[in-house]
């Protein structure tokens, strides 16, 4: 199993910046696409940013040119920096992760999901 721990959320004026954090543990072979999601008040989850292993990146149109996303490798970690916040952006982010395991001499894959991390953003 894997498990998904994010940090660095809280409280923040319009304008400022926040940087998340997530790491992965646990049992795995390795971790292909990582990414971050959201979920405020009243609406469904929704896509924020993702990074391939090789650092390919994509990023939903609400967020281009504020956040960045960059992953650590070895230490099997993704960041979120993000910048310019808005009120819009508060809600709870989730880090999400692909991942291969190995069981006897067979690979499958999985999915897992931090619990997330709140982020509120006052005018």
């Amino acid at each position: 199993q894997v498990q998904l721990v994010e940090s660095g959320g809280g409280l923040v004026q319009a304008g400022g910046s926040l940087k998340l954090s997530c790491a992965a543990s646990g049992t795995f072979v390795s971790i292909d696409d990582m990414g971050w999601y959201r979920q405020a008040p009243g609406k469904q989850r929704a896509f924020v940013a993702s990074i391939t292993s090789s650092h390919g990146t994509k990023y939903a149109d609400s967020v281009k040119g504020r956040f960045t996303i960059s992953r650590d490798n070895a230490k099997n970690t993704v960041i979120l920096q993000m910048g310019s916040l808005r009120p819009e952006d508060t809600a709870v982010y989730y880090c999400h992760a692909d991942f291969e395991r190995r069981i006897r001499e067979f690979f499958t894959e999985d999915e897992s999901w931090g619990q997330g991390t709140q982020v509120t953003v006052s005018s």
